[in-house]
């Protein structure tokens, strides 16, 4: 069972997001509430906190996130996708974007995804985050939204030799869950959205040593 907290202005919106996501009984929304800082007891009992847009800024969410030691996010937002620009460089083990117009299988996917530590969204929303290929074979641009931190730079050297994340995990003396997280962290830091993007992008940067 995947436990929810939801945090959205109105009653309506929060009993309609609830209604979608129970859907299955493979979800459990375990709190709800209008704003984030009436939900910070809570975070630490949950898996993926789904976010209404409106009802969160920057300083609020790491405050909350500093108290838990792993939550995965799906934040819901209008038709403006730079709005989502506020997960970037969170110390998130994965997050997600989807309009408040996603339908109840497509919010469900996205929770459950969230919950494997994978990056989810719809492209439209998700564009802003990763800068495309100016033309066929050419790579990202260079500058990273944040530096790799120490263990994330482990992680990613541990990657590009081919380990996968139980392997990982038994190398660095840490949990399966946590490599997840940094992982996560590797992908948003350095705009790609797989192992093998990542690999190729810390060797073009000088940060893999093969």
């Amino acid at each position: 069972m995947i436990r929810v907290a939801i945090v959205a202005p109105a009653l309506a919106l929060r009993a309609g997001l609830r209604a979608l996501l129970v859907q299955g009984g493979e979800i459990d929304v375990q709190a709800e509430a209008a704003a984030l800082s009436e939900l910070s007891p809570d975070l630490e009992v949950v898996d993926v906190l789904v976010i209404a847009e409106e009802m969160v800024n920057r300083p609020e969410l790491e405050q909350a996130l500093a108290k838990v030691e792993s939550l995965a996010v799906l934040l819901l937002v209008d038709a403006e996708p730079d709005a989502a620009r506020i997960l970037t460089g969170l110390k998130l083990p994965a997050w997600g974007v989807l309009s408040f117009d996603c339908t109840g299988e497509e919010l469900q996917t996205a929770v459950k995804a969230l919950n494997q530590g994978l990056l989810v969204g719809m492209a439209s929303l998700m564009e802003p985050f990763f800068k495309p290929y100016t033309q066929e074979g050419q790579d990202v641009e260079e500058t990273l939204v944040e530096k790799l931190t120490e263990r994330e730079s482990q992680v990613l050297q541990l990657l590009a030799q081919g380990l996968a994340n139980k392997q990982i995990a038994l190398a660095l003396g840490i949990s399966e869950h946590t490599v997840k997280f940094h992982v996560s962290g590797i992908y948003t830091k350095l705009g790609v959205t797989s192992r093998t993007e990542a690999v190729r992008q810390g060797v073009r940067r000088g940060l893999v040593v093969l």
